[in-house]
């Protein structure tokens, strides 16, 4: 019997080990928002800790991160009504590196309007004042019909862009007509001055999300995920153009976020299709269906949570599924190859209608903690990473 007894200790302590990698707690820390469109994490205000900022429905607001857990998150409006219609995306980086975020808003949010410019989209650059808890001023930059994502890209020569994708392309009508344009500004050194950019015609019929793939500080690409799958999108001495590789073909992408698998292996993860009920993941070794159970999935971050060397996948829902439920999930790997997953709640007390998510230290314990926002559950919920309590 002794040659089995430490194999058994190794098991029961694996096991126990692997049930603690999944453990969070949640806390709401504002039950009164209108939908929640955007969420990010940040240091706006230089202290040291991120915090929170939200694109709500009129509304681009931030959480002062009060640095325990348990303590008020104290809500600042940086801009308000900046057009007729909602807000819908926010992009919230430091590009000049002064532990500063900066941040830009998509506004104007009327999908269902894709010929009038004056009806149908906005992008706005937010100059911050001295005192980032009074309200910022908006420059309004160049826009498309039906402004949907943005985001700060590093590109590999260390220059940042603000990248912003469309949901359809001028005079669409479901999703057929005109391909995307998407729109690449460079940053002046005046910012409330003019903003240079660049359209790249993507060829694309109604996008929804797009993944910057930066590894290890390089910049390779983008990822646009739509109706047609997803295509990358290369950076050059002429600018942006397609690649010519569909990392997916055939198949509607909703949602779209890259991970490593450990030993310099990565992996796609999407939901199928725009709005669908199928998270896969997608290796060198195949596609791998990890739910179907979802109902209008609507939101992905792929981080390692766990210090396991891999990442682990975040997923949330807005409508309710089967059971009656909306939520977020987490999947952890069990394997090398992103065949094998297991899912876990985050907290089954805390109810949420989960519109977007995304992930930071906020306690500066190492790990990271998911910051999700619910649409008809009206809520912003942090969920904190428990694993060494």
């Amino acid at each position: 019997m002794k040659p089995y007894l430490p194999i058994f200790i190794i098991i029961i302590f694996h096991q126990y080990a692997f049930c603690q990698t999944a453990t969070f707690k949640g806390e709401v820390i504002d039950d009164k928002i209108s939908i929640g469109y955007g969420v990010a994490a940040g240091d706006v205000d230089g202290d040291g800790k991120p915090d929170i900022v939200l694109a709500d429905k009129k509304e681009i607001v931030w959480y002062k991160n009060p640095g325990e857990k348990g303590k008020s998150w104290i809500r600042y409006v940086i801009a308000k009504d900046l057009t007729e219609h909602d807000n819908v995306c926010i992009a919230v980086r430091d590009i000049d590196g002064d532990g500063k975020v900066e941040v830009a808003a998509g506004a104007q949010w009327n999908p269902s309007e894709t010929k009038s410019t004056k009806q149908s989209g906005a992008v706005f650059y937010l100059n911050a004042p001295s005192d980032r808890t009074q309200l910022w001023e908006p420059t309004r930059l160049h826009h498309e019909v039906t402004i949907h994502r943005m985001q700060w890209v590093k590109k590999t020569e260390g220059a940042y862009q603000l990248i912003v994708l469309p949901l359809h392309g001028e005079g669409n009508s479901s999703g057929e007509g005109a391909g995307v344009k998407l729109i690449a500004f460079d940053i002046p050194e005046n910012r409330k001055g003019l903003w240079g950019y660049e359209l790249l015609e993507t060829g694309m019929h109604m996008t929804h999300n797009f993944q910057p793939m930066e590894v290890s500080g390089r910049f390779l690409g983008l990822a646009v995920g739509g109706k047609e799958g997803v295509q990358v999108f290369l950076n050059g001495v002429d600018g942006w153009a397609p690649s010519g590789n569909w990392m997916v073909a055939n198949n509607g992408i909703g949602e779209i976020r890259t991970g490593s698998l450990g030993n310099n292996q990565l992996f796609t993860a999407t939901i199928e299709p725009m709005h669908g009920n199928s998270l896969v993941v997608y290796s060198k070794d195949g596609r791998t269906v990890l739910t179907e159970k979802m109902k209008e999935g609507h939101a992905l971050v792929c981080a390692d949570f766990f210090g396991q060397g891999r990442d682990q996948i975040v997923m949330g829902w807005r409508n309710p599924d089967v059971t009656g439920e909306t939520g977020v999930r987490i999947f952890v790997g069990s394997d090398g190859e992103g065949k094998k997953w297991q899912e876990f709640t985050l907290d089954e007390k805390i109810k949420i209608a989960t519109e977007d998510l995304t992930a930071a230290d906020l306690d500066g314990d190492g790990d990271l903690d998911v910051i999700a926002s619910g649409r008809a559950t009206h809520n912003v919920v942090v969920y904190w990473n428990q694993r060494k309590n």
